[in-house]
């Protein structure tokens, strides 16, 4: 790559990240050479490389081979001749490290410099999580149509929106997703992305400097707010009640307001009501857990986006299927297992065949053997049959209770190791032989009664999934 090549690159990153971050900790970078897969940089200390291989390395690397520059990793060396930088210097910069994805606790930040709270700029976003790279199937879909519409930066038509759901679903993907096709659709919006940990240390700065009509002002003059993982205010009360009155005065203004959270906005513990009340007045979308058509196209699209880095490996017909099916609770799991995977098989110069699959998987396919719980079978049948979870366990014999109950007696016994007297006493303490007269009973009827079936077919599948 030739300098002129990456004066070009440097200022996409400058876009990217911001200018306080680009002076800080790209700026400084100087490109050595750029050999067998590896681009190497000057920089002036260990440290600055190190916190750019942490924060920065991805999108870097995003950028290059984006230039066509076929580039694996980085690289970086002290220069000799740079004086080495005193600890003084290195304690400057807090307002940039504070910034990184994954912030140090407070107990390890360095004091803050004087003007700190004017140079926060948003937070780094990631370059893989675009709208292009989401792979949308039945679970998201409306969560995805939802960022979309955001997207657009028209008129706000619910505030705030908030996406809830489990670890590795994509919610940080969305989030990010909507602030680069803001910054692409409408960049005189001014548009603020941050974690609720990052919010929060802001908040405890401008308080310990007592500076906070500074941080009043900071995120009410915004146009968009984006907190990702608000759970983490839950609790911190002096925090919800600052995020509280910002809350207020942006939707006072017609402003954007986009929140994400692991669990429904009133299932947080220790967040406020008066809080959970505003997030509950937008539209709140739950992001379901992937399902195994969704979980193969992420895979596929995947291996798309590795064709060009690794395009000798072959991958054998069953892999991804096999994949798709074992690998069920997380999309990062599944991510990383297939990221693996092309890895190990370049390396050792092999088709990605089921042999080598579950060898180089093995850890992580049984890490992934999903353990289904009695509870969970009551609660899936409980909706199926739309019953309250109360009437399968309760005493009610009416057969609109009774047959579903069996049902779930049936699965129970197909499905968890537990015994006949262990279910019996999930299910209000009954007896051992009846949980074995409902199972009898579900077996006969899946012979004689089609419907029953495919009930309990459908009921299967769903658990397993």
């Amino acid at each position: 790559m030739t300098q002129e090549k990456w004066g070009q690159l440097r200022n996409k990153l400058l876009k990217a990240i911001g200018k306080n971050n680009y002076t800080t900790w790209i700026e400084p970078l100087e490109l050595q050479e750029v050999q067998d897969g590896v681009a190497t940089f000057s920089v002036p200390t260990n440290f600055m490389g190190n916190y750019v291989s942490q924060n920065f390395a991805d999108l870097i690397l995003y950028e290059m081979n984006t230039a066509g520059e076929s580039v694996q990793r980085l690289a970086f060396r002290v220069a000799a001749n740079s004086p080495a930088r005193p600890s003084s210097q290195a304690a400057a910069t807090p307002a940039v490290i504070q910034e990184s994805p994954q912030p140090q606790s407070l107990s390890q930040q360095a004091e803050p410099t004087s003007d700190a709270l004017e140079s926060l700029q948003a937070a780094p976003l990631d370059a893989r999580f675009t709208f292009d790279t989401f792979v949308v199937g039945k679970p998201n879909e409306l969560a995805h149509a939802a960022a979309r519409r955001v997207s657009e930066g028209g008129p706000v038509t619910f505030n705030p929106l908030v996406l809830y759901g489990g670890v590795g679903l994509g919610k940080t993907h969305l989030m990010h997703a909507i602030a680069w096709e803001l910054k692409t659709k409408r960049p005189e919006l001014n548009v603020l992305y941050l974690s609720a940990e990052q919010f929060m240390y802001r908040f405890v700065q401008a308080l310990r400097e007592r500076r906070m009509m500074d941080f009043k002002h900071l995120f009410r003059s915004v146009d968009v707010l984006m907190v990702d993982d608000v759970q983490f205010i839950a609790g911190k009360d002096s925090t919800q009640e600052e995020f509280f009155h910002t809350f207020n005065a942006l939707v006072d203004q017609n402003k954007q307001i986009i929140i994400s959270a692991d669990r429904a906005p009133g299932e947080i513990k220790d967040l406020e009501d008066r809080v959970k009340s505003r997030l509950q007045c937008g539209l709140v979308v739950d992001l379901h857990p992937t399902d195994y058509e969704l979980r193969l196209g992420i895979l596929q699209n995947k291996v798309q986006q590795y064709s060009s880095t690794y395009p000798d490996l072959t991958i054998a017909d069953g892999v991804l299927e096999f994949l798709a099916h074992r690998i069920s609770t997380n999309v990062r799991v599944l991510e990383g297992a297939l990221t693996r995977l092309f890895a190990f098989a370049s390396l050792v110069g092999r088709e990605i065949d089921m042999e080598l699959t579950q060898d180089c998987l093995a850890d992580v396919l049984r890490a992934s053997e999903r353990k289904i719980t009695v509870e969970e079978i009551q609660r899936k049948v409980s909706d199926y049959y739309n019953i309250r979870l109360s009437d399968i366990i309760g005493p009610k014999r009416l057969r609109s209770y009774a047959r579903p109950r069996q049902v779930a007696m049936y699965l129970c016994k197909q499905l968890t190791s537990r015994s006949l007297p262990e279910i019996g006493r999930r299910f209000g303490g009954r007896d051992h032989t009846t949980v074995m007269h409902g199972v009898k009973r579900i077996e006969e009827l899946k012979v004689t009664d089609g419907q029953i079936a495919e009930d309990v077919e459908m009921l299967r599948r769903a658990l397993e999934a």
